[in-house]
């Protein structure tokens, strides 16, 4: 059962968002270690559709990419989790990749509050560098990994 009464404004415009467009999106800033990074609330509500998180870009950047996948799914013509896509970010594949639970509690509290526990699935955007390497590829610099950590499950590849 998912939340219906907020507590304070932020809670509260969680729920108008949702309200009016499906869906919400959460940006974290950057603290110490932990790279900033956005995630969406609402979209498996709202079109049965999971929940997705990106790590490493500006939020407006990350919101125009999270805006792209949550418009898909509103329109009944959802992108293809399981295979890599180019309609993300212009030139480049993104990939897709599920994300355990035990990573919900530590990057998705406002999933879990609106939600009211673990019971939403949660994917990973991982994107590219410019030269094409994903975060997981043994060339990839370690500036680009720290920026954008692999919390999801991935088969490796490209």
């Amino acid at each position: 059962m998912v939340r219906t009464v907020a507590e304070d404004e932020s809670e509260q415009k969680v729920l108008d968002d949702i309200a009016n467009f499906g869906w919400h999106c959460v940006g974290i800033f950057a603290e110490g270690e932990q790279p900033q990074y956005s995630f969406t609330v609402g979209l498996f509500e709202s079109y049965n559709h999971p929940e997705l998180i990106i790590f490493g870009l500006a939020p407006k950047i990350a919101h125009q990419i999270l805006c792209t996948v949550a418009n898909a799914a509103k329109s009944g013509r959802p992108l293809d989790l399981a295979q890599p896509s180019d309609a993300l970010v212009n030139d480049y594949l993104c990939c897709f990749a599920q994300v355990p639970v035990s990573e919900y509690h530590e990057h998705v509290g406002f999933c879990r509050w609106y939600y009211g526990g673990n019971d939403f699935p949660l994917y990973q955007i991982v994107w590219p560098s410019r030269t094409g390497l994903f975060p997981w590829h043994p060339q990839a610099a370690p500036e680009f990994r720290a920026a954008q950590p692999v919390i999801a499950s991935h088969t490796g590849g490209t």
